[in-house]
């Protein structure tokens, strides 16, 4: 790759942080068809989708309990028992973020990330101290894919586009990256991205194997 990388912005969640709400609503849901359903069709993605582009989750749960009011208790755990649907870190990421950190790496982050249960990640996870910066949907008040969220970052941290790469595990996302002239990497599991990070320079064979 004749290109040179010398800035990297990382996506956060299913990235360095796993996140999912079954593992919220397996507790309280005993069927796992019905909780399929409950996912699907009352707090889905899109519904969530809405809090990381800066809806409050106390108008989210409102809108939904007056849809669905026979759920309204698993509709309320959504936003009070939130931090349940954390994971917990992706240690082989986490690693290879601070191999780039130790070599001097420039670190971006970009995540869509609702701006209320956003600071519980920062207070959990002390990587995410090893950013420059992290853009947060939620606070911009724009989600990915919209190019503008992404423009916001590369002007707000003077980044080259040319001279960044974008990881992420939405392959929309990292296509939006690219046409604004990023490289970008769909991201799957930890050792593709080190092999990726491997063959752009930016970490060598023993840097690799130390993460």
């Amino acid at each position: 790759m004749s290109a040179r990388i010398d800035t990297v912005i990382f996506d956060l969640g299913n990235v360095l942080i796993g996140w999912d709400p079954r593992r919220l609503y397996r507790q309280l849901i005993d069927d796992e068809a019905h909780m399929e359903w409950f996912l699907r069709e009352v707090c889905n993605g899109a519904w969530n989708e809405q809090q990381d582009a800066g809806r409050s989750w106390d108008e989210a749960t409102a809108e939904r309990r007056a849809r669905f009011p026979e759920h309204a208790a698993l509709i309320d755990a959504y936003q009070h028992r939130w931090e349940e649907t954390l994971v917990g870190a992706i240690d082989g990421t986490v690693a290879l973020l601070d191999a780039l950190r130790e070599r001097g790496v420039r670190l971006l982050a970009l995540t869509n990330w609702s701006q209320e249960t956003f600071p519980v990640a920062r207070q959990r996870y002390a990587f995410l101290q090893w950013f420059e910066g992290i853009v947060v949907s939620g606070e911009e008040r724009l989600i990915k894919p919209d190019p503008r969220i992404y423009q916001r970052l590369l002007a707000r941290y003077a980044v080259e586009p040319a001279s960044a790469l974008y990881i992420d595990d939405s392959q929309r996302n990292v296509d939006a990256a690219v046409a604004l002239g990023m490289h970008g990497w769909w991201f799957q599991h930890p050792e593709g991205l080190r092999q990726h990070l491997m063959q752009w320079g930016l970490l060598d064979v023993a840097e690799a194997a130390h993460g």
